[in-house]
């Protein structure tokens, strides 16, 4: 079929709304009908080369929409089910998936082959054949995608809050409560008060933190984040010290979350100066493919035994974890609504991005016609 669809041909230029040919699906595949695609800072980390990965490209990794048609072997979902794209597959079956680690899942190599799961491509545009965004594109508003990277949900949620859960929402909220280990009564940090940061601070919530930091430069955003959970902020990590000390009597963060929009090996240095003995320092922020410099005082992770991590899709197993979440979202324990702070059609994803470089948007969102 002919679709539209936001296509990266070149590191550095903005995304092209064009025509593309999108193939029928193969024999584990489905077609979705897109109802709404986030804007994640991950997509123009492809755009600047910070990630590389096989160009041309259909972007969009975090939507939601209605299932459409389904291979011959297509199990699991059917036409007319509501679902949530997950930007890593899981085939359930793998060593990683089989241990409670399904964000890890094997499928996950495809993410950088470029090619299809089993193989090929399902987008063309002028002749070439074109890859997806975490084997997703859901800058267009149709994808064929491998079934182990859609989870069913209610038909009741709305489908363009839901579209966050694919990605921004259930990293956030995994980096506070799984790779954070958040328990009731810590202090948590979180730096970078975007899509990722704002579900983090909702998850250092939930998990019952007693004072839950957030810090970004953007006055309106210390704001919103005063509504999504923060009870205290400030505008640097520097900045944040002193009042972090005096707020826990001189034991720092059980927890700090670093979620800026691109992480530097400068970070590092103080986002541990932020944790207490015993710690927890959570990199869940993507950095260029180049950065390779880390600066910080290694003696902090033996003498105060602090501890630094890294983390993917927040440590979750999201077929689990989105319905989940998407419940508790139902039921008003996480704000979903607030987050999406503007929305733009396809035609507007290179205004969109612009936005979310100026510091204008939590969560930008295309929200596709019906």
């Amino acid at each position: 079929m002919k679709t539209k669809a936001a296509v990266l041909w070149e590191y550095g230029s903005d995304w092209s709304v064009e025509e593309v040919e999108l193939d029928d699906p193969g024999p584990h595949e489905v077609r979705v009908k897109l109802a709404a695609s986030g804007l994640c800072h991950s997509d123009d980390h492809v755009r600047t080369g910070d990630l590389q990965v096989r160009l041309p490209m259909v972007g969009g990794h975090e939507g939601a929409g209605v299932v459409e048609a389904v291979g011959s072997a297509v199990t699991t979902v059917k036409p007319g089910d509501h679902v949530v794209l997950m930007f890593v597959p899981a085939c359930g079956r793998c060593r990683w998936c089989a241990t409670g680690h399904s964000n890890l899942c094997d499928l996950g190599a495809y993410l950088m082959i470029g090619e299809e799961i089993g193989g090929g491509f399902r987008i063309h545009a002028r002749g070439q054949d074109v890859s997806t965004m975490c084997i997703l594109g859901t800058f267009s508003p149709y994808c064929v995608v491998h079934e182990t990277s859609v989870v069913k949900i209610d038909d009741d949620i709305p489908l363009d809050k839901a579209a966050l859960v694919g990605c921004g929402v259930t990293t956030g909220w995994g980096s506070a409560v799984y790779l954070g280990e958040t328990r009731p009564g810590d202090t948590v940090v979180v730096v970078g008060i975007g899509g990722i940061g704002a579900a983090a601070l909702q998850g250092a919530r939930h998990a019952g933190a007693k004072y839950i930091m957030a810090i970004d430069p953007v006055p309106w955003k210390r704001e919103m984040a005063l509504k999504l959970g923060a009870t205290h902020v400030a505008e640097s990590m520097e900045a944040a010290l002193e009042p972090l000390v005096e707020l826990t009597r001189g034991q720092l963060a059980d927890v700090a979350i670093l979620t800026v929009g691109v992480a530097r090996g400068a970070h590092i240095g103080p986002l541990m100066s932020l944790v207490a003995k015993n710690g927890r320092a959570v990199v869940t922020a993507v950095a260029p493919h180049y950065e390779e410099q880390v600066s910080l005082k290694l003696h902090d992770l033996t003498f105060f035994q602090k501890q630094l991590r890294g983390g993917l899709f927040g440590g979750a197993n999201p077929r689990a974890d989105i319905p989940k979440l998407l419940e508790l979202y139902r039921k008003g324990d996480i704000l979903l609504d607030e987050m999406i702070t503007r929305t733009y059609t396809l035609e507007e994803i290179n205004q969109g991005y612009a936005d979310m470089m100026e510091g204008k948007n939590i969560r930008g969102l295309i929200r596709f016609d019906d």
